[in-house]
């Protein structure tokens, strides 16, 4: 049993060591930062990092965009994917198997090939260095509705059939009978565009470049120049960033290991 305890405390050191770096350089100076052989510790514990993070960029603004993006994706998601999921795995109507064939085909193609056309979208909207052009391409996801998929056609349909005969439409009974019963999948999909929400980078570096308008993915991203990056400023900002994701996983970390693992059963 000790050799699996062994193994799991190594996993477990590896795995919060670059978390534990990023904090402990968050206080060091420059000098002591990029010194060689690098120090563990800093020798001058400097917090006056995480107050130029603020001087650097508009953080509290960044921090807001980055919420509301995170939120309005999510729920979005949630409410679009799940109907799209039950459509194709219970309602019967033309050609439903050829576009979920079209649903899957998108997930082979990666994601950088939709940048220049949902940019030139954004733009010709008028959407540019806005809420909007953030939230909008990520309100629904062809993932989303595969992994909701796989959950609704694994309930019982004698429920549906029920409500069915007792006078319930298809949408009553999706919303009061299906939906409930989907609460892992949903619950794995929320934690998943969460995560990729607050991470996001690619896109917000491309369609805001006015730093008042970014999340703080990009917001950060500025703070790396081109020949010199002050890298305790860069790791005080990252942890800045990191806390409320920390803070919502203690707060809902049975909930959190629920939905993952509901999520590999039913991938």
């Amino acid at each position: 049993m000790w050799p699996a305890h062994v193994l799991l405390s190594l996993g477990a050191v590896v795995t919060v060591f670059p978390l534990l770096w990023q904090v402990l350089t968050s206080f060091k100076s420059f000098g002591e930062s990029t010194r060689v052989p690098p120090t563990f510790l800093p020798e001058h514990w400097d917090w006056s990092n995480y107050a130029t993070v603020f001087s650097s960029i508009p953080f509290t603004d960044q921090l807001l965009n980055t919420v509301l993006m995170t939120l309005l994706r999510t729920v979005a998601q949630l409410l679009l994917c799940s109907m799209a999921a039950y459509a194709f795995a219970r309602i019967a109507f033309p050609g439903r198997g050829a576009l979920f064939l079209g649903f899957l085909a998108v997930l082979m193609v990666p994601s950088q090939l939709f940048l220049l056309p949902q940019y030139q979208i954004m733009q010709d909207l008028g959407w540019l260095n806005s809420l909007q052009a953030l939230v909008v391409p990520g309100m629904f996801s062809a993932f989303g509705t595969f992994l909701l998929r796989q959950f609704f056609l694994g309930l019982p349909t004698e429920l549906e059939e029920a409500a069915r005969l007792d006078g319930a439409n298809p949408f009553t009974v999706f919303w009061r009978i299906a939906l409930p019963l989907a609460r892992p999948g949903l619950l794995a999909l929320g934690i998943l565009t969460f995560l990729w929400s607050w991470n996001d980078l690619m896109w917000p570096l491309v369609v805001n470049t006015d730093p008042s308008q970014m999340p703080l993915s990009a917001g950060l991203a500025t703070l790396q120049g081109a020949h010199l990056t002050e890298y305790p400023v860069l790791m005080a900002g990252s942890v800045l960033a990191t806390l409320p994701v920390i803070v919502v996983f203690v707060a809902m970390q049975r909930h959190f290991i629920q939905g993952i693992a509901f999520s590999g059963m039913k991938g």
